[in-house]
């Protein structure tokens, strides 16, 4: 008859009720807090460096295809250093191929006005107009008389912005070979200056009444 005192197991679901009071679910929302303000510091800093990677690839790209590489290299050297790793890939394959299309125009040896013509005409098509004038003077200095020579020089003292002397050995070119004033007028990079004076009088005389 005395083992008739187990009722007293009653004091277990006491226990059981005490065990809620540790508020411990409250740590996963800690975490989550302390998760999203590690996540929103590199956030809020890589989305314009990586907008301003990807805007200097698309941009470099725009340049290659147009065959700027100079231009178009040092973009994509930009683009190379920039936190997406696949833009960054992208990028550095490019550069090289930008850096060995301008050293296949490398002079070796240039001695004729010829050659320094050809040079500076290779040099031209990467819109490098300083580089493309000086050997384009050389060659001038040697043939003083070639009007394909003072064409191309012409060419690339428009592009440089030195519209004087691109006038000037513009109207020579014309001077000495009718068909360059055919050539300047579907010329791309004259363009801009057809219309205004004094070129728009050397490409179109008929309308100045020439």
């Amino acid at each position: 008859m005395p083992e008739k005192k187990k009722p007293a197991v009653e004091k277990g679901p006491e226990k059981r009720m005490s065990k809620p009071q540790a508020p411990k679910p409250v740590k996963p929302s800690v975490r989550g807090t302390a998760g999203t303000g590690a996540a929103v510091a590199p956030g809020q800093s890589h989305p314009s460096s990586s907008q301003t990677q990807l805007s200097n690839f698309e941009a470099a790209m725009k340049l290659f295809h147009s065959r700027n590489l100079k231009e178009a290299g040092e973009l994509f050297q930009l683009a190379a250093a920039g936190p997406e790793c696949d833009v960054a890939n992208r990028a550095t394959l490019h550069l090289s191929m930008c850096n060995q299309r301008l050293q296949q125009h490398a002079p070796v040896n240039l001695g004729s006005s010829e050659e320094y013509y050809n040079y500076g005409v290779a040099v031209l098509n990467t819109r490098n107009a300083a580089e493309a004038r000086t050997h384009l003077e050389k060659a001038l200095q040697m043939s003083p008389g070639a009007d394909h020579i003072l064409y191309a020089l012409a060419l690339a003292q428009a592009m440089g912005g030195d519209y004087e002397s691109a006038y000037d050995n513009l109207k020579r070119a014309i001077e000495l070979e009718p068909r360059n004033r055919s050539l300047a007028r579907q010329e791309a990079d004259f363009a801009h200056l057809a219309s205004q004076p004094p070129f728009d009088g050397l490409l179109y005389p008929e309308k100045k009444g020439w």
